[in-house]
């Protein structure tokens, strides 16, 4: 974990935001927000750290795009929660994206348990899950057996990922600001 200048911290901790509003506003993540937060995260890095910050930058958006594609790919995120934490790799680089990554998971983890028991769809997901286990062992995408495991659908409980994204990315800011060496 390391140190974000402030300027990094605030267009980061701006970015999620933003975020988080369009994903429980409309559902989704904008284009134009992923793509401007991928730009600046690589301009940024480029004039704060010079050549080892453009380094820096694209191996923290490689390596979030290298995780998040394949959930979009087997439909269990969406599009724009992949490009939106590209965004967020850029700013921040590897190291300081896996750290906001797990505290994401976290996040998302206990608000999926949070939605599941808001529902009323405690079996109804535990079934889900033994359908995912069961169809990977037969070698089939979970959303080919079963429609409602594809983010897309309808019929899917889905969880407003951008609001995980910015509750791991402000929690990563704050333990930074505490312990992250300067």
């Amino acid at each position: 974990m390391s140190y974000l200048p402030p300027a990094l911290q605030g267009v980061l901790a701006l970015l999620v935001m933003i975020a988080a509003f369009f994903d429980l506003r409309e559902r989704r993540v904008p284009n134009w927000l992923a793509a401007s937060g991928l730009l600046v995260g690589i301009v940024m890095n480029v004039f704060l750290f010079g050549i080892s910050g453009l380094w820096n930058s694209l191996e923290g958006a490689g390596l979030a795009l290298l995780v998040y594609v394949p959930l979009f790919a087997l439909r269990a995120m969406g599009a724009g929660d992949a490009k939106l934490m590209g965004a967020v790799g850029a700013m921040t680089g590897p190291m300081n994206w896996l750290g906001i990554m797990i505290l994401t998971s976290i996040f998302g983890g206990v608000l999926a348990i949070v939605l599941v028991l808001a529902k009323g769809r405690v079996r109804h997901t535990l079934a889900n899950l033994r359908l995912i286990l069961t169809s990977w062992r037969f070698r089939h995408l979970p959303y080919q057996v079963t429609p409602e495991l594809d983010v897309g659908s309808e019929k899917a409980l889905r969880l407003p990922h951008a609001v995980s994204i910015f509750l791991g990315t402000l929690s990563f800011l704050v333990v930074a600001a505490i312990w992250a060496p300067r």
